[in-house]
């Protein structure tokens, strides 16, 4: 069977009378104001807004696929199961069915529809924590759906719980997430790897079994005080199309399906070598040859910051392994495995500085921090990639120094940097100086009149006018717009201190501080105080005490800015 069929019988399942679900568009991999994230990495993150609360216009049973680039996982592709593109089958309840008729659909889909034998299927559930319940409804329907119990493993909140922060003390306010119950296939031909353990289970890493399928019964929402119970129960269920389709065809390499087929057979012929004698490279290289021709087709490109970044080491990732295969290949022989313009692009521009490096790599008998820079700053290559040629090269690796080196980078560039503050303003003048310290005041005011739910999604400054994104599922009434705005005028009138601390991140998250752009945090952090009212991490210029404002705050402007997002225009008069 095809990954086309397993996408079709799974979409056809769900829109049937039977189940009765509403096909969604997927959302494109990279999102318009979701600065919290580089790519659509799951197909319930456009729909947060949803299962929070807000009406979906399509109903409360929703299905669909959507493509995703995950990039945690390219350190990792080269086994048999990981990539950084993939499509995730998708099917959600917004408050309507639950845990019974989830659990006995999937196992209906996986055993009816797409046939799988049933002796070969694992699940696991949620063993509770010291603050959330074991999950013994999950339990006992898997019993009931002819589950033995040796089939049925709990685990822990590392394991059998979800969110896009990891286990419940890892996830920031306002984040959604739940116990889960995840489905496994058991490759019965691969023999267990005593290296990852004395017995085999569901999640052990040794390649006899894959995860297929994970309902996750979002539940919680963190909050200040802890987890609180959302208002109502959501299923989001996920399943990769590839691993499924892998397991349909009892092939414990996704490798070997069609879709990576195409790449691999080209690469064979080009290099005249097997894959079996070379799985690492032809792995890494059709995995990401396939990923950023999907984000081509987006219009992404590549280049030096963010998703242009990532595109761009994917394809130098690619160029390298594609180099250990052939020593010296032309940019001709990238075009036999792929067409894509922007590909073969980017290998002509990297294909000079990578012969260069390497020979400068080949000169080393180590790689010390200074030598690694060297190479990033003279060559292009990107820090990671230099650790890895050297790796390969067998070169021995000074990592002490590497580090060492590169947090000195950072402090360089931080400095380099000062004055040239961005995140959304215009320049650093006094007026937008002003307007980015109202951000703050709004941001506390908003999440004070509306709820905790409210988040930054990303602002906009210049010297007339501040504009304002953040998570909210409605549009907001004349009451709540004059309630905001009244609370952030009396703390202006209050004239309260604007002071700022030094701290380390999960101190400033410790103090209370709010901070939804955690990943552009460095080791350490400026905590910026006005009062009791607002407590947050920021990098940009502030007024010292609140007189300096110079007036009150108007919001000018409220409108949606996309699906569960707002946005506000707001000025000094």
């Amino acid at each position: 069977m095809t990954i086309d069929q397993v996408r079709q019988k799974y979409l056809d399942f769900f829109i049937s009378s039977n189940t009765k679900h509403k096909q969604i568009v997927a959302a494109p991999l990279i999102l318009e104001n979701d600065p919290t994230t580089l790519f659509t990495s799951a197909g319930m993150q456009p729909l947060v807004p949803y299962l929070l609360g807000e009406k979906h216009p399509e109903g409360k049973r929703l299905v669909n696929s959507q493509p995703a680039i995950r990039t945690q996982d390219i350190e990792e592709v080269g086994d048999n199961r990981h990539t950084t593109y993939f499509e995730m089958l998708g099917n959600w309840s917004l408050g309507d069915y639950f845990k019974k008729k989830q659990l006995s659909w999937i196992w209906e889909f996986l055993t009816v529809e797409l046939g799988l034998p049933k002796e070969r299927l694992y699940v696991s559930v949620f063993e509770g924590s010291k603050d959330i319940a074991p999950d013994n409804e999950s339990k006992q329907i898997w019993k009931e759906l002819g589950m033995s119990d040796n089939h049925i493993f709990e685990y822990g909140d590392k394991k059998n719980w979800w969110s896009r922060a990891g286990a419940p003390d890892q996830m920031p306010v306002g984040e959604i997430g739940g116990p889960t119950s995840e489905i496994f296939y058991e490759f019965t031909q691969v023999k267990h790897d005593p290296a990852y353990g004395e017995k085999c289970h569901p999640n052990c890493d040794c390649g006899r079994f894959m995860e297929i399928g994970n309902s996750v019964f979002m539940v919680y929402k963190k909050t200040s005080n802890g987890l609180e119970e959302l208002p109502n129960k959501n299923v989001d269920f996920g399943g990769g199309l590839e691993r499924l389709t892998a397991a349909v065809n009892n092939e414990p390499d996704i490798f070997k399906l069609e879709v990576f087929q195409k790449y691999i057979s080209r690469l064979e012929k080009l290099v005249g070598q097997s894959y079996a004698e070379n799985e690492e490279a032809m792995r890494i290289i059709a995995d990401h040859v396939r990923a950023v021709e999907a984000l081509a087709s987006e219009g992404l490109r590549p280049g030096n910051k963010q998703q242009g970044y990532v595109m761009r080491r994917l394809i130098r990732r690619a160029a390298i392994k594609l180099n250990s295969l052939k020593d010296g290949f032309e940019v001709s022989d990238f075009e036999l495995i792929t067409g894509e313009k922007v590909i073969l692009d980017e290998v002509f521009k990297f294909r000079k500085t990578l012969k260069k490096g390497l020979r400068e790599l080949e000169k080393l008998k180590s790689v010390d921090g200074k030598s690694a820079f060297d190479l990033y700053q003279t060559y292009g290559f990107p820090l990671e990639l230099t650790l890895e040629l050297a790796q390969e090269k067998k070169q021995k690796v000074d990592i002490n120094e590497f580090k060492k080196a590169f947090e000195i980078h950072k402090d360089n560039s931080r400095t380099a940097s000062a004055g040239k503050f961005k995140g959304g303003l215009a320049d650093t003048g006094d007026e937008t100086t002003r307007l980015h310290t109202v951000t703050h005041l709004l941001h506390a005011a908003l999440r004070q009149v509306l709820g905790e739910h409210v988040q930054q999604k990303g602002s906009n400054i210049t010297s007339e006018r501040l504009r304002f994104d953040f998570v909210h599922p409605e549009k907001l009434t004349n009451e709540e717009i004059r309630k905001i705005e009244d609370l952030v005028n009396t703390q202006i009138d209050k004239n309260l201190k604007v002071n700022v601390q030094t701290m380390s991140f999960a101190a400033a998250r410790a103090n209370g501080a709010l901070a939804f752009f955690s990943d552009k945090c460095g080791e350490k952090v400026k905590v910026y105080s006005i009062g009791e009212f607002s407590r947050e991490v920021c990098g940009g210029p502030h007024v010292g005490s609140l007189s300096e404002i110079g007036g009150h705050v108007k919001i000018t402007k409220e409108k949606s800015a996309s699906a569960g997002v707002r946005r506000i225009y707001a000025q000094i008069k």
